[in-house]
């Protein structure tokens, strides 16, 4: 640590955050009464969305799913159904298997430590840190990369969050901070300041409430921090679909644990050969995930008799009608808006 600040000036600026979040707090759903299990929805709907997105999709999900025993009973495609729109499906996955963990092995009580926390599918340490520290109060850095970003600027600290100690060392560094109460209100300052305030672009450093304490700031050094020497690679991934109809029913199928879309609904990824021969249209999407660029290729079949896909679906996967498709069924969301545009065509065929 590059710094010669006592403890006392470290828990100084910690007391600083937590009575800044008392005043300045979001007023979000889930911290009207920091129960567990809408604190836990929260984090894992956040974990890839940001707040302003991911709001409407926690109201839905936690109408549906009120409880554990609701989201415990469900069935896993209706649990992705209404995860649909918020993309990387596994953590609706993990959401079901953690909550059939907490019914059977926790008695139906959301394990209230760390290190049980932890034990959940789905639940890595930021988010078992969060929900332990905000439930019940234990003394745990929710580190992330909010984290990571606002100590560094707090202390012009140029250690290297790439590196693969670096979540020890904040955690450490932050644990010097954190005061004995209110530990839940000091991670989620952090979470706050880092999203609304301290951003990694233009940050409004003038309303932070620790601006007098930042050595980035008052060194007009900003920019430089957080340090990251490493990047992510990006990927290229190509993928290609069928789709295949008669009239107003065509087929699909379901992913299995294999895939970035784990048991979502798609096309067919082959059909026999005689049927290539039909393709009236063909299109390609591209589409962005975080670390995969994606090339997708759907080449629409029109065949002339029911028979070949009910076949085909009695094999493989399911002939579905438009109708059902809509609130039965979640697809991936390039998948969701080419079948959403062929809805909307006039002729019920892909002329776009």
């Amino acid at each position: 640590m590059k710094t010669n600040k006592q403890n006392a000036d470290f828990l100084h600026i910690g007391n600083k955050l937590i009575n800044w979040y008392e005043t300045n707090c979001r007023p979000l759903p889930w911290r009207e009464n920091q129960q567990a299990y809408q604190i836990w929805i929260s984090e894992i709907i956040l974990q890839q969305t940001q707040v302003k997105q991911g709001l409407g999709h926690f109201l839905r999900f936690i109408e549906r799913f009120p409880n554990m025993a609701e989201l415990h009973k469900a069935s896993e495609d209706h649990v992705l159904l209404y995860w649909k729109g918020l993309g990387y499906y596994s953590r609706a996955i993990n959401l079901h298997k953690a909550a059939h963990q907490i019914i059977e092995d926790f008695g139906g009580e959301f394990p209230n430590c760390y290190h049980e926390i932890l034990k959940l599918k789905g639940i890595g340490k930021y988010t078992a840190a969060a929900i332990a520290s905000i439930c019940f109060d234990e003394k745990i850095p929710a580190i992330d990369g909010n984290f990571y970003r606002v100590l560094s600027r707090i202390f012009a600290d140029d250690f290297d969050i790439s590196n693969s100690k670096a979540f020890h060392y904040f955690t450490n560094l932050a644990l010097l901070m954190m005061p004995e109460e209110k530990p839940g209100d000091f991670n989620q300052a952090i979470m706050d300041i880092g999203s609304e305030i301290c951003k990694p672009k233009n940050p409004l450093c003038p309303e932070c409430p620790v601006n007098s304490d930042c050595l980035a700031y008052q060194t007009a050094r900003i920019s430089e921090f957080p340090v990251k020497t490493k990047k992510a690679k990006v990927t290229d991934l190509n993928l290609k679909y069928y789709f295949v109809q008669f009239e107003n029913k065509f087929l699909i199928k379901q992913r299995g644990d294999d895939f970035i879309w784990k048991k979502l609904f798609e096309f067919p990824t082959s059909v026999p050969e005689i049927w290539e021969k039909r393709i009236i249209h063909s299109k390609t999407i591209h589409h962005k995930l975080t670390h995969k660029n994606m090339t997708i290729e759907i080449h629409t079949i029109e065949l002339e008799s029911k028979k070949l896909l009910e076949k085909w679906a009695s094999d493989n996967g399911y002939l579905i009608a438009d109708e059902e498709l809509a609130d039965s069924k979640s697809f991936p969301k390039p998948l969701e808006t080419f079948y959403k545009k062929r809805k909307s065509s006039a002729v019920g065929t892909l002329l776009f």
